[in-house]
Order: C-alpha cells, then structure tokens, then sequence
C-alpha cells in the first residue's frame, strides 16, 4: 500500500490556466440525482459545490414535488423535475433518467435522496446502465448496502463517500484505514471515509488529508463535498485524485472559515463562497 499526503503545490498542479478557445462543454457535463421532500438543500449544495470548482454544465434532477423549491434555490444549473412518490424519486423517473445519461460526463447521487423502494430502483438502475463514473453519497450508499454485487459488477469507475455510521452500516466494520481499504479492493471502488482525518483510497493508493476542522460538522458539508468531486471528476481529474483532490479543497475551505468566522457560527454554504479562491 502506498501512502501520500497532498500538499498544496501538488493541488496547484491540477489547476492549469484555461485556454482562450473553451466552452462550459470542455469543462463537464454533471448529473445530480439528490434531494427529497424535506432535504432540499442537499441537491443545491451539491450542485454548487461541482460549478464552484469550475464545472460546465450541471444537470439537477429533482422529486417533482420539490421541483419549485429547487428551480428558485438554484440559478445556474439546468434543474428538471422527475416523478416521485411521497416525495422521494419513484422507478418512473429512470425512464426520463436514461435520456439524460448518454449525454453526461459524472453522475453524483444520493444527497438528501431518501430511502425508498423508488430511489432503490433508481439507483441500481443508474449503477448498471451509466458508462461513465458514479459517485454515491449518504442514501446512495445506504440503498447499495444489499446490492453490493452491483458496485463489484461495474467496470466505470465508482466512489463512495460515508462517514463513519455510513461506512459501518454499509459494511459491519468500524471505519480505520485499514477497513476502509480492504472494502475499496473487495468493490473495486474509491472510497473516501470522511472524518478527522479523511481518507481517500482505492486499495492500492491511500491518500490521507490534512485539511479541515470541528466547525465543517454540520449539515450539508458532506454535500457540498460531493460536488466537488463531482465537478473535478468532470474536469477529467482522475477519480482516485479527484476524491483526494476535492478532500484537500473542501476541507481547506472550511479552515478558511474557520479562522475568519469562527467554528462555531460558520455553515456549509459558507465553503461555497470560499472554494473560488482557493482555485488557482
């Protein structure tokens, strides 16, 4: 196992100056798949975090129920409703999904997404029919725990992002290095198992990330996180690197935060006014 630290000249690196002849296509075409009746502030999180990290274009799919509330949230991306059922995304909506999917660079799902039979369907539906990378965040983690043959079967390359109950429900091990890297190789998956000190591997490589602090516990910081992967992995940063990558970015946000609002009163929508300046 190999064993690395990123250091802000190595985050440097992943920022090349963009060239004059580029369009929002050259920079990623995203699919978010989140948010619930009761959880909208996930979806719009996340899809900020990815457009604040520089990605093109961000496609929000959202419960139909909750579709007003998104289209007013957020500005900039291409927000669409899908059907649901009480709220949460329903099998239906997998239909409408697969004409969006071709088109796409990255799909992130699972902020705020819900439990249900519907977003189960979804899930596994996006899981074995998207050819490009995945990534699973809260509830798209929980609705694979049983389907885990699913993330082992995909060749696309697949990132999970649990914290420590997500990773022990998931898996019936306490999060620590070395459970996280044995369930990375058993998938075939990159997993970034957040916490004090965050991990990012995927069986073979284990980056371990310095930045952060005590005042990112809150919620929506794991979406806005999600995002950022999200956008980079759109960017065409490797997915191993884009997880790390986007560890070091979020977390060094939130030490910006910190030391200019405090830890105690600063929020998840705080790092979003933050994450462009860090980009260089």
């Amino acid at each position: 196992m190999i064993h690395k630290t990123l250091t802000e000249s190595e985050i440097k690196s992943y920022f090349p100056a963009r060239k004059a002849d580029t369009h929002k296509g050259d920079y990623g075409k995203i699919l978010m798949l989140c948010g619930s009746r009761g959880f909208t502030g996930a979806a719009a999180l996340a899809a900020m975090g990815a457009l604040r990290v520089g990605a093109g274009l961000v496609y929000c799919g959202v419960p139909e129920s909750i579709y007003a509330i998104e289209a007013v949230k957020l500005t900039e991306p291409v927000v669409f409703p899908l059907p649901d059922r009480e709220g949460k995304l329903d099998a239906d909506a997998a239909e409408q999904i697969a004409g969006y999917l071709p088109k796409m660079d990255v799909v992130c799902m699972g902020c705020g997404l819900g439990i249900s039979t519907g977003t189960e369907q979804v899930t596994e539906f996006v899981l074995k029919s998207f050819r490009g990378p995945v990534l699973l965040d809260a509830d798209g983690i929980n609705l694979m725990a049983a389907h885990k043959d699913i993330l082992r079967d995909r060749t696309a390359p697949t990132i999970l992002t649990p914290h420590a109950g997500e990773f022990l429900r998931f898996s019936g091990r306490e999060a620590n290095p070395e459970t996280v890297e044995e369930l990375a190789r058993e998938l075939s998956c990159i997993l970034l198992s957040k916490g004090h000190r965050t991990i990012i591997t995927d069986g073979q490589v284990c980056y371990h990330n310095p930045t952060g602090n005590p005042g990112m516990a809150s919620g929506g910081s794991g979406d806005v996180l999600a995002g950022v992967i999200a956008g980079l992995l759109g960017q065409g940063l490797p997915p191993l690197e884009a997880a790390a990558v986007g560890a070091w970015l979020h977390g060094k946000a939130g030490d910006v935060c910190a030391a200019s609002i405090g830890e105690y009163g600063m929020v998840s929508g705080d790092l979003l006014e933050v994450l462009p300046r860090l980009l260089f």
